[in-house]
């Protein structure tokens, strides 16, 4: 027998609850606020907006289906399953939060709070639950396929993004190591000695954020990838030219089978993706990574 689907709701505590947890109680945090030339009106206004969208969407999951509820910083303790349903309720940030933990489960995106979110990942409205977690199950169901980066490492390590993988120092020191570009099976492709900031790969996905704003500080002459292109952008943050480190290797694009080899000479180097610091990889001296375009992508559901 098959189990029947599970609605997973994913969501993130709000600004109100966390007002609540630091000043205890709504009129101690109204007047720290207010102290400030502030007022708590709007904020407890989109803390109900987004519980009744919760509220609604978990009245529209089926009868026969399982249910669930996840919170955004217990994403990398919650076991998901094949047969789930992942309905994020929240901002677009919150899809990619979850996207890195999951492995080809349909996602639906509702949003919250129309006209704040760009809607990009959350492209629906509460209402629309139930006939969206329907159409998920159903044979042929439409969704985009999400291009992804993955990161993994020489010691089998691995960690996805949809948006982003960031690899640099964890504080404001400077990332040494060396970097080199080429087929995926060719470790012995030319390789640079590099000091920077560290280094950004983003997707189509990530081209409306992060890699945007690299993008455009650099002038680049490539191309932004879209969502569903199986295209990769990579940029070098602040190379530092030097005696021992060079700066010719600084973007680039990368298509399947191509990756970006990346070998620490330094003490510690993080690497994370879509801003997720707390689970990240961490690489010491001599170690490898290689980032590309993942095998799994996003099936977000149109």
């Amino acid at each position: 027998m098959s189990l029947a689907p599970r609605a997973v709701l994913v969501h993130r505590t709000t600004e109100y609850e966390e007002l609540l947890a630091r000043h205890g109680t709504h009129g101690q945090a109204a007047f720290f606020l207010s102290s400030r030339g502030r007022s708590i009106d709007e904020v407890a206004r989109r803390h109900e907006r987004t519980r009744q969208a919760l509220a609604d969407v978990a009245a529209a999951v089926p009868l026969q289906w399982r249910h669930s509820r996840v919170e955004r910083a217990d994403l990398d303790r919650f076991l998901f399953a094949p047969e789930d349903v992942v309905v994020v309720v929240g901002q677009d940030g919150l899809v990619a939060n979850a996207a890195k933990y999951l492995s080809g489960q349909p996602v639906v995106g509702i949003d919250t709070d129309p006209g704040r979110n760009p809607g990009v990942l959350v492209r629906h409205r509460p209402a629309d639950a139930a006939a969206l977690l329907r159409a998920a199950v159903a044979p042929g169901s439409r969704a985009d396929e999400l291009t992804m980066v993955e990161a993994v490492a020489d010691d089998t390590q691995r960690l996805l993004a949809l948006n982003e993988i960031y690899l640099g120092p964890s504080g404001h020191q400077t990332a040494r190591y060396r970097l080199g570009t080429g087929p995926a099976d060719s470790p012995a492709s030319p390789a640079e000695s590099q000091a920077s900031s560290g280094v950004l790969v983003g997707t189509g996905t990530g081209a409306t954020g992060w890699l945007r704003s690299l993008w455009q500080e650099r002038r680049s002459a490539l191309a932004l990838p879209g969502p569903t292109d199986p295209r990769l952008l990579w940029f070098v943050r602040e190379a530092w030219p030097s005696p021992a480190t060079g700066t010719s290797l600084v973007s680039g694009e990368l298509g399947r089978g191509q990756g970006l080899r990346l070998t620490v000479e330094s003490d510690r180097l993080v690497v994370f993706g879509d801003g997720m610091e707390a689970d990240a990889l961490v690489l010491t001296w001599g170690q490898t990574v290689r980032l590309g375009i993942s095998a799994t992508s996003l099936r977000l559901a149109v």
